[in-house]
């Protein structure tokens, strides 16, 4: 049978050919292959792509594609040229298209992935912004709790009060039916109950702290649901009604001794409270995320914000202390840069105060020689002064005592008076030297305050009478009768003030009131710099001194006090006065810690004295006190004393003979010698009283007095030894007092003065005047 040739012979096979095939078909399938992965690849990353499973389906039916040319590859046959060629270019053609396209899909499924769907992109999106917007506005209401909340407990850093007040917060914010918060006791076995919100159960209630539920709770970081019926729960009284849900969570506690300096309080993760908040019963109302966490976020800041308090504090408190060493350095060194600037100032002060003070002692050198100079000026010419006024009042007084006319009489009471102007003047002198410069200190004694005034008033009276005044003394019941104090310079100052109301008046009356000063009278306003100072050992003694004389001008009683000076009235120039009376009053007042003043309504109208001074009260008042002897005479005793031997020693032959002239009157039998050594020759024990003046050549009076003393060892045998001297130093008195002498007698002596000397002499047996 003939072949048909209507069919192509079959063409030996060609080699590029079948390479060309082979090739084209692995392309194919490598394309087939990836665009599957590709359309897996946008799938995964497409969330809007909504025919997703059509992909699925076209991805499979390329892949069994590409696996039909794969196995191609393994299954070639033999075929006509033509058929061939067709094939070939077939694959050919489906090779560069099928790469063509996976090479495109590279580049256009990332463009498909941002091409969605307008309503399905929409539909997504506000879903996720509602979501954001619930999220947001959790947020919000949950930092505008804490912001309330930490607004009300920065207020206070009292533990107690910033709990209470979170618990009424949360409260209040939550709507919450209760809320409580258990508290450690202190052997931390136990939860006690501290706080409440409605204090619906008794505060101190206590759970063991190792409950299960209570371990969960501080195991947890989060707020914990918990069972209404577990006791941390039992926060309200039992009812018929369906408890709210409950949760619970741990706040931390804080421990002082944790605080670091330059970083935040460490919190002790070893202990917790346990907060347990109930939402309202009988209601379907559940716990939401956001209320949940405002819970987390309060228990876990709370602490935090009492924390944070402290420290601001403690910083506040070293910011404080770093100002104050800022200042103090600055202070510091502002000082050093004055010290270094003022130092040659400094220098050339020292060397010119080194110059003041070298002067300076000089002058007080030239000051205190010039004072002694002065004192010894003083006492020599008192003593040397009081000699011849011994003889001038002595005479007078005994030329009083014949027979004068009476312009004679006058011209010696003339004599008498200014003599013992002259002898005052004198004294006053004195007085004001040693006041002046400090000599002058208080004989201090106790001494009968009564006598005293009855003595001023017994040596006014005389004078005043003269003048027809009447002079009348009150004495306070209260005022103690027995003082101690300076008897002398007391009576001095009295006598002063009252001899100054004598010279001032011309008629009328003087009133002397004396009273114990209380306390509502001790200070005046008038005498602001007067400061009295009351005790139980002492009191203040008032006089007040009123007369009805010329009176004074208020301008001119600030002068009164001043030495030498006198007022312009031509009254007090006509009452004559040195000027000394009341400035020597005012010195004797302060050294007494006392004060004196004037009160007068103007001329013609009186004045009045007023002086207070400071005296002890004395604890025994047997003391004994020595008798006083005043300046001006007092009639009293007998008036002559026949046949009283007397020996009178004195160097002065003007003194020892009107001595004896004052003795002889008196009817005393009169012997006189004038060294030391002949009275010792000539005492015997007829004599009975001896006159000595201590300032004599050789041997002085002192000494004569202790020889005395040796030589008549009987007390009745020995003679009276009295110092007749005009030396008017404290020593003076002192010394004679030393020696054993009786007595001692300032010159000058006139005859009333000789008459009450002898008299008490003879009486007491001693008698010493005040110096």
């Amino acid at each position: 049978m003939d072949s048909c040739n209507c069919i192509e012979p079959q063409w030996p096979p060609d080699d590029l050919l079948m390479k060309y095939q082979y090739i084209s078909d692995f392309f194919i399938a490598l394309a087939y292959f990836s665009i599957p992965l590709e359309l897996i690849y946008f799938v995964k990353k497409s969330a809007v792509f909504p025919y997703r499973w059509v992909l699925v389906q076209f991805g499979a039916f390329i892949v069994l594609c590409g696996a039909t040319h794969l196995i191609n590859l393994w299954t070639f046959t033999m075929h006509t040229r033509t058929v061939a060629m067709v094939m070939t270019t077939a694959k050919v053609f489906t090779a560069v298209v099928s790469c063509a396209t996976a090479l495109m899909l590279v580049h256009i499924i990332p463009d498909l992935l941002s091409v969605k769907t307008r309503e399905l992109f929409l539909k997504n999106k506000a879903a996720e912004l509602d979501r954001e917007m619930g999220l947001i506005r959790t947020q919000e209401e949950t930092g505008r709790h804490v912001r309330m909340l930490t607004h009300e407990i920065r207020s206070t850093l009292d533990r107690h009060t910033i709990l209470k007040t979170t618990l009424v917060e949360l409260g209040r914010t939550l709507a919450l039916e209760e809320c409580a918060l258990w508290m450690p006791t202190r052997t931390g076995l136990e939860l006690q109950l501290s706080y409440t919100l409605r204090q619906q159960n008794p505060v101190g209630y206590t759970v063991p702290i190792h409950l299960p539920v209570i371990n969960q709770v501080f195991s947890s970081s989060h707020a914990v649901k918990i069972s209404p019926k577990c006791p941390v729960a039992r926060i309200r009284p039992a009812g018929k009604y369906m408890p709210g849900e409950v949760v619970a969570v741990r706040v931390p506690l804080l421990h002082l001794s944790n605080f670091q300096i330059n970083d935040w309080p460490e919190l002790s993760t070893k202990r917790y409270a346990l907060m347990v908040l109930m939402l309202p019963s009988d209601s379907a109302r559940q716990w939401h995320v956001h209320e949940l966490e405002l819970v987390e976020v309060v228990a876990d800041q709370v602490t935090k914000f009492v924390a944070l308090r402290l420290l601001h504090m403690f910083q506040i408190s070293m910011l404080l202390k770093a100002l104050d060493l800022y200042i103090s350095i600055m202070n510091q060194v502002a000082v050093a840069l004055s010290h270094a600037a003022i130092l040659e100032e400094s220098m050339r002060a020292r060397d010119l105060l080194m110059e003041q003070n070298v002067a300076l002692d000089l002058a007080r050198r030239e000051a205190e020689t010039a004072i002694r100079a002065r004192n010894d000026f003083l006492a020599v010419m008192n003593h040397e002064m009081r000699t011849p006024m011994h003889a001038i009042i002595a005479l007078s007084s005994l030329l009083q005592e014949t027979e004068l006319t009476p312009e004679q009489r006058l011209m010696v009471e003339t004599i008498l008076k200014s003599s013992n102007l002259l002898s005052t003047l004198i004294n006053d002198v004195l007085d004001l030297s040693r006041l002046e410069d400090g000599s002058l200190q208080l004989d201090l004694g106790t001494f009968n305050l009564f006598a005293v005034f009855r003595e001023v008033l017994n040596l006014i009276k005389p004078i005043a009478s003269v003048k027809k005044l009447h002079v009348s003394l009150n004495l306070a019941p209260d005022l103690p009768e027995y003082a101690i104090g300076d008897e002398k310079r007391l009576m001095q100052t009295i006598l002063n003030v009252v001899g100054n109301a004598v010279k001032f008046s011309k008629e009328g009356s003087i009133s002397i009131t004396a009273f114990v000063a209380k306390s509502e009278l001790l200070r005046d306003s008038r005498t602001p710099e007067f400061f009295p100072v009351p005790s139980d050992n002492h009191f203040y003694l008032r006089v007040q001194v009123k007369d009805s004389g010329v009176g004074i001008s208020p301008q001119d009683i600030p002068k009164l006090f001043t030495k030498f000076a006198q007022t312009q009235s031509t009254a007090t120039r006509n009452s004559g006065g040195s000027g000394l009376g009341l400035a020597i009053c005012k010195r004797f007042v302060n050294l007494m810690e006392g004060h004196i003043w004037i009160e007068s309504e103007g001329l013609g109208k009186g004045c009045t004295a007023i002086f207070m001074v400071k005296l002890g009260i004395p604890e025994r008042l047997n003391e004994p006190k020595l008798p006083f002897m005043p300046k001006v005479p007092t009639n009293h005793g007998p008036t002559a004393f026949p046949g009283l031997k007397v020996l009178v020693m004195d160097e002065n032959g003007v003194s020892r003979m009107v001595t004896k002239g004052l003795l002889v009157h008196l009817g005393c039998d009169v012997t006189m010698v004038s060294s030391s050594e002949e009275c010792l020759r000539v005492v015997s024990h007829e004599h009975k009283v001896v006159f000595m003046d201590v300032c004599v050549p050789g041997m002085d009076g002192y000494e004569v007095a202790i020889r005395i003393n040796e030589k008549f060892t009987k007390c009745h045998e020995r003679p009276i030894i009295v110092a007749l001297t005009g030396n008017t130093e404290k020593v003076t008195k002192e010394n004679c007092m030393r020696v054993g002498m009786d007595g001692i007698i300032l010159k000058p002596v006139s005859l009333d003065k000789m008459r009450s000397v002898l008299s008490d002499l003879l009486e007491h047996r001693v008698l010493f005047e005040a110096i």
